[in-house]
């Protein structure tokens, strides 16, 4: 590992289910994390509906929180005069922060975050950013008061913050926009990217490490030319970004052609993908790391977790589960199934009690942290096929 990250580490070994799966630790100042392993999001410096205890308990090895949230309210020198994120949130462990790009160019492209995932662009949906060489000027969506984000800027706020791994700053090209513009949008965010590591020298004390990200939307010569970039630039890790296809099929070939192709010794995280069929499809390329805000967004409405569901989950407040005795989900240890049935909680949702959402959200992040356990154990023992027949 370079001097830039002395106090950092990443070690891994090949399991032999494909040729790419395997098992990894990422060593930081504040811990381990051992992949694969599901990344928590924490968007505004909190796990909505549960304490940052509850999500250790439940078996959480890392969270995140976005610099642009953060950057907007409260301001990142306030989380610095507080000690930094860890301690302003009560959160002892590791934690990553994205560069805020990613929400900038959702207003940028208008929905870039369901076109990401194919779901098409919302009509009617003007671009709010500016994007520029120096980087994106907007406007906040709290006082509408004008910003620019600069690759600097980014760093600097992120610094600030204090995680242990922080991002560069790129453009999210979504799905609509076509090669010509995502080749530029590519060689934008590689200049940004090399800014990015210049500005993390700057300010280097040990306690960071930078992950570079691989654009270059659903084509195979672009991504491979990010590849190429990203693997000759001294990043600590890889984030696969941009546009992963129409469908889950054209993801798997995206991110087929992608994961691996980069450096082995880099740990490689999978952007705002959680789905548990699409984190199967992501271990077998090789990608330690994945994130999404599903499992904890569809438990504020609703919807928990469960094995063998054709969506992947139950929604409580269905009629169904009204005198419906058994837990969310049968042989299932946390404390909302080993306490409570799925009649109480859909007579939560129904009487409008916050405690519902709770319950759920604890179940979920469970869950989640149950299923990556679970795939470790596959990797390592050599049954990842049964281990996805049990979940999937």
């Amino acid at each position: 590992m370079s001097n830039r990250y002395s106090n950092f580490s990443f070690t891994y070994k090949l399991t032999g289910d494909t040729p790419h799966s395997r098992l990894g630790k990422i060593v930081t100042p504040h811990g381990a994390v051992e992949t694969p392993a599901f990344i928590f999001c924490a968007t505004k410096g909190a796990m909505k509906a549960v304490t940052m205890p509850q999500v250790k308990e439940a078996g959480t090895q890392i969270i995140l929180s976005n610099t642009y949230h953060m950057m907007l309210q409260p301001g990142a020198e306030v989380v610095k005069k507080m000690g930094g994120l860890h301690k302003f949130c009560g959160w002892d462990g590791p934690m990553l922060t994205d560069s805020g790009g990613f929400q900038i160019f959702s207003l940028g492209h208008g929905g870039v975050a369901a076109e990401i995932k194919g779901k098409g662009r919302p009509q009617g949906m003007a671009s709010q950013v500016k994007i520029k060489e120096e980087g994106a000027i907007f406007r906040s969506y709290i006082d509408g008061a004008k910003w620019i984000l600069t690759p600097e800027k980014s760093i600097q706020v992120q610094r600030d913050l204090g995680p242990d791994l922080v991002v560069v700053l790129d453009e999210c090209t979504p799905f609509h926009v076509d090669k010509t513009y995502t080749r530029q949008s590519m060689h934008l965010s590689h200049r940004w990217a090399q800014r990015s590591l210049a500005e993390f020298d700057r300010g280097n004390n040990g306690a960071q490490a930078l992950y570079g990200i691989i654009q270059g939307g659903v084509y195979e010569d672009l991504r491979r030319e990010a590849i190429d970039f990203v693997n000759d630039h001294d990043f600590f890790g890889h984030a696969i970004g941009g546009s992963l296809g129409a469908d889950k099929g054209q993801m798997a070939e995206v991110v087929g052609f992608t994961a691996p192709y980069l450096r082995k010794d880099r740990p490689i995280h999978l952007l705002g993908i959680g789905g548990i069929s699409d984190i199967f499809m992501g271990v077998r390329q090789g990608i330690d790391t994945f994130d999404c805000v599903h499992p904890t967004r569809i438990a504020r409405h609703g919807g928990a977790l469960v094995r063998g569901n054709e969506r992947g989950h139950l929604q409580i407040r269905n009629a169904a589960y009204r005198e419906d005795s058994r837990p969310l989900q049968e042989g299932c240890a946390c404390h909302t199934c080993q306490t409570y049935s799925r009649a109480y909680i859909h007579h939560l949702f129904k009487a409008k009690e916050i405690l519902g959402m709770q319950l759920i959200t604890l179940h979920n992040i469970h869950f989640m942290n149950d299923l990556l356990a679970d795939i470790r154990h596959g990797l390592a023992t050599k049954t990842l096929g049964a281990v996805e027949k049990k979940w999937v």
